[in-house]
């Protein structure tokens, strides 16, 4: 058991506060004179009518302050209790045993993501405020809406994990001799066969092969992966027609949790869809989902570990992984159960050299020595040479099969010259720099330190005006690092990060083109006209109208890097760095990017990019090179690395450990299951609907009419025999939480969707840290903000949930449990709820307005019951405005107006409504465009579109 000394100080703080407080009290409201010294001689004071009977002030007496410190001491030890008892218990470990089982087990879950999210989250915050600072604006409110873009994301990313690791899936069977059977086969979006996206008439593939599937950004090789994974279908909103058989199944008919054991995923950009904190969790997630005991899936996990090569990392923390690191991590999450099929999209984007070699080599392994059939789409396609036995390629909407693929030529023989004006000119190599013209960017003897660490020593460069120059190196290498102190610490240089979406804050390409111009006082339509220019679309044109209309993260990959050049350049930099510019990119859009290098270039921009693309870095006029921390600007081109099969399988013995046991004839009717070979790693039965649905309902009515009884409990006494009036408080405390759990268990079936707890649990996240920020600035006013857009995009329930599940949240990262919790989280989730329920058919400038209505409805609602159950225990007894036992109806009301009135509505409470509306003023719309862009999609009724296809057979 860990002791955290956190819980116990906030709790001690807590404790001391409500002392002070308690002895104001008395002191304002004529309670702390008595027999003794007067210590403050001040005068009393009566309220008028129809408050006669509430005095003010009076003297105060040492015996008198001392009683109140006496009466504070039984609810400050409570506190100090339940910080003592956070502070010993292990919450993340509690809290993945509740997502194990128990009646709240959805619920728990997106708590344990939240947990694990924070960190991220704080890595979200800090990239959004630092592209902000690149674009040399201040950040306040409106980064809300680049970080929320990114929590969605990652919230997306979350879901479809979960959905691939089975969460709530019934855990089928497949068949290993066909691992993927598709004939006729068509996956689209909308409603018809004219949204089909690619076609596929006839595929086979068959265990232990590796496939190589190609094709252009967009072709159509996510949507191929994502159908034969099933979430295209289930969790996209996508449809398939024809047949699409997976290990045994039709595709359509079953969900990705139901086969999470015989198909294993790695999806785009790895790191966004870790749902936990630790490698050996994420590795065993699946086993633990599934239910299996702990030291199953620990002994497991060491043994994937081993076989991938990644038992150093183990207890390593996920978000401090390199991007080599992170792709084998997932790689070992997807084959923990021994899966026919892998699908792995895109496993080399931003990995340097040996990483690649040894993904290739792994993938290579799990095939021809393990037995499952990989199917990888990928860009590099020339790296799987000698390791793919089958070739794919995605284009025109058609999947068919070609040779081996063909060494990537450079990019310099595929970009049209750019002149100063960003128009193409006749193909041919651009010009080298002047040398004449004086250096765009001169660093001398520049050292990096992250802490105490060194990474990047002593680095000298020039950068001449119109000269491009690449930098490679290594992952960890300190080209980043590099990139980033030559944008900070030098004037006239801009730099286009890595995560260049950061860049983006508002809803529409045309809004932040216009942001652009009034920034730098460009004429109206410049930008829009450099992007267009860059695309080569007049401004006349529909294609760049529809552009221009769409949200920036809506575009190709190529095209957002594009904006994002333009972006940065609006003020005509002296230098342009960018960090690997082709990331996750094919070749047709790293040709455009390359020609918006080279357009920049040509104007008299000195532009220096980082890059593991070898083909891309031809570009350049010259390479530097760099190796732990330090540039060399005469480094020779890395020689390629040599195969790394023995790092996967050092011996034999590892080599025979990858592959199954055993493996059935093709005479026999099923294939050898997991559980055959593994019978401690059998599934569980199938999760079923607990109890009669018809109860969840009235249980949630009664549950939010108990909370409000408990929360008007000073008002109830009064209706009570005078006997148990003094129980009456007591009832109301225990009332509570038992209301909480009741709602959360009514509720928890609506977390059933891996989407919507994936949401739940990035939103909570973002909760817990905006109300842990605002605290003591007004309450929780800047919560409200994402309470009542969330409840607005995704209904009154999730509301309640998000509502409730936040204020959780932040009070176990701060120790913040105690009686009053289950108060606040009603509170809370009432005020997202009312959001939900608010008239749907308004839209537009119209639904900001109703929200801001809303929210200060909500904000002096909030406060006047969360005054009310804890008024009594906060006065205490003997003042003007103290809660009366027995007293009448309006006696006690008018005591209740008086204290909230000058103790929290005209303060707190209207902060807190202030700030709710100006919140909403600023981000409401964008954040509401982005909420309902990731809201859940119902998944299609299988084959929706007509199956009458044409499509090419070969």
């Amino acid at each position: 058991m860990r002791f955290r000394t956190g819980p116990l100080r906030a709790a001690a703080v807590l404790a001391a506060a409500f002392i002070a407080v308690r002895v104001l009290y008395r002191v304002l409201f004529h309670g702390a004179d008595g027999t003794g010294p007067v210590v403050l001689p001040l005068p009393a004071w009566r309220l008028p009518p129809p408050f006669a009977h509430v005095v003010m002030f009076g003297p105060a007496t040492v015996d008198g302050l001392w009683d109140a410190v006496i009466s504070a001491l039984p609810i400050a030890l409570t506190i100090l209790a339940f910080g003592a008892l956070s502070a010993l218990l292990d919450m993340p470990r509690l809290i993945a045993r509740g997502a194990r089982r128990g009646p709240v087990q959805g619920l728990a879950r997106a708590v344990a993501i939240a947990w694990a999210t924070l960190p991220s989250l704080a890595d979200a915050v800090r990239a959004v405020r630092f592209a902000q600072r690149l674009r040399g604006e201040r950040g306040g409110v409106r980064l809300l809406a680049p970080v929320l873009e990114h929590t969605l994301e990652r919230a997306t990313a979350v879901a479809a994990a979960l959905e691939l690791r089975g969460y709530a899936g019934r855990g089928l069977a497949g068949e290993c001799r066909h691992p993927v059977a598709l004939r006729e086969a068509t996956m689209g979006f909308g409603a018809t066969a004219a949204t089909a996206v690619v076609a596929v008439p006839h595929l086979h593939l068959s265990p232990g092969t590796l496939t190589l599937l190609t094709g252009a950004t967009g072709s159509g090789k996510t949507t191929l992966l994502r159908a034969l994974s099933g979430l295209h279908a289930h969790v996209d909103g996508g449809w398939t027609a024809g047949s699409l058989r997976v290990a045994g199944h039709e595709r359509g008919d079953v969900p990705p949790r139901d086969l999470a054991r015989c198909v294993g995923v790695v999806l785009q950009h790895p790191r966004a869809a870790f749902a936990t904190g630790r490698v050996a969790d994420e590795i065993g997630l699946a086993l633990e989902l599934r239910g299996v005991a702990r030291v199953l899936i620990d002994a497991r996990v060491r043994e994937v570990a081993d076989r991938v090569g990644i038992t150093p990392l183990l207890e390593r923390e996920l978000r401090g992984l390199s991007a080599g690191e992170a792709t084998l991590v997932a790689i070992a999450a997807a084959i923990a159960e021994q899966p026919i099929l892998l699908l792995v999209d895109e496993p080399l984007a931003d990995l340097d050299d040996d990483a690649r070699a040894r993904i290739v080599a792994l993938l290579g392994a799990l095939a021809h020595q393990a037995g499952i059939c990989v199917v990888a789409a990928e860009h590099r396609a020339d790296e799987f040479s000698g390791v793919a036995d089958r070739w794919l390629t995605v284009a025109g909407g058609a999947v068919v099969e070609t040779a081996a693929a063909s060494p990537t030529p450079s990019i310099r023989s595929a970009f049209a010259q750019i002149g100063p004006d960003g128009h193409r000119r006749s193909p041919g190599r651009r010009s080298s720099p002047q040398g004449a013209r004086p250096p765009a960017l001169t660093v001398t003897d520049l050292t990096v330190r992250h802490g105490d660490r060194v990474v990047v020593a002593g680095a000298s460069l020039t950068l001449h005006p119109g000269g491009i120059v690449a930098l490679r190196g290594p992952n960890g290498a300190g080209k980043s690092s590099l990139l980033v102190a030559l944008a900070t610490d030098a004037g006239g240089v801009a730099l286009v990060p890595d995560d260049s979406d950061a860049l983006f804050t508002r809803d529409s390409v045309q809004a932040e083109c216009r942001r652009v111009d009034r920034r730098h006082k460009l004429a109206p339509g410049t930008t829009a006209a450099r992007f267009g220019a860059l695309l080569s679309l007049d401004a006349a044109d529909p294609a760049l109208t529809r552009r221009l209309r769409a949200h920036p993260r809506d575009l190709s990959a190529g095209e957002r890097r594009c904006l994002a050049i333009v972006v940065q350049t609006a003020g005509a930099p002296r230098a342009l760095l960018l960090d690997e510019p082709t990331r996750g990119l094919d070749p047709d859009a790293s040709r455009l990017v390359a020609d918006a290098i080279v357009a920049q270039a040509a104007g008299g921009t000195a532009v220096l990019f980082a890059t593991h693309d070898a083909a891309f870095a031809a570009l350049g006029d010259r390479t530097l090179r760099m190796h732990a921390g330090v540039l060399d600007p005469a480094a020779a081109p890395a020689p390629a690395p040599a195969p790394i099969a023995s790092e996967i399988c050092s011996s034999a013995d590892q080599s025979a450990a990858i592959v199954p046991k055993k493996r059935r004839s093709p005479q026999e009717d099923e294939p050898e299951s997991e559980r055959e070979r593994h019978p401690e790693l059998a599934p569980n039965p199938a999760p079923r609907a607990r109890g009669v649905r018809g109860w969840r309902t009235p249980a949630l009515v009664a549950a939010n009419l108990a909370a409000a009884a408990a929360f008007l409990w000073p008002l109830v006494a009064s209706a009570v025999p005078a006997q148990a009036q003094a129980a009456v408080p007591y009832i109301a405390l225990a009332l509570a939480p038992l209301a909480v759990v009741l709602v959360l268990a009514a509720l928890d079936a609506s977390v059933r969707s891996a989407h919507t707890l994936a949401l739940l649990a990035v939103l909570a996240a973002i909760g817990a840290a905006i109300r842990i920020a605002s605290t003591g600035v007004g309450g929780v006013e800047a919560l409200f903000v994402l309470l009542i857009l969330a409840g607005r995009a995704f209904g009154p329930r999730f509301g309640l949930l998000l509502g409730a599940t936040s204020l959780a949240l932040s009070a176990l990262m701060w120790g913040g449990v105690g009686p009053w919790l289950p108060f606040q989280m009603f509170a809370c989730g009432w005020v997202g709820a009312g959001a939900g329920l608010l008239p749907r058919r308004v839209r537009g400038i119209p639904e900001i307005v109703m929200l801001a209505a809303y929210g200060i409805v909500a904000s002096y609602a909030f406060g006047l019951i969360m005054n009310m159950w804890f008024w009594p225990f906060a006065v205490g007894a003997d003042t003007g405005i103290s809660y009366v036992p027995g007293g009448s109806l309006g006696e006690n009301l008018g005591n209740f107006l008086v204290y909230s009135l000058l103790t929290s509505t005209l303060s707190w409470d209207t902060l807190r409504a202030i700030t709710t509306v100006v919140g909403l003023a600023l981000v409401g719309r964008a954040l509401l465009r982005s909420l309902r862009r990731a809201k859940p999609v119902a998944a299609p009724t299988p084959s929706p579109a007509p199956r009458a296809v044409a499509v090419p057979h070969h």
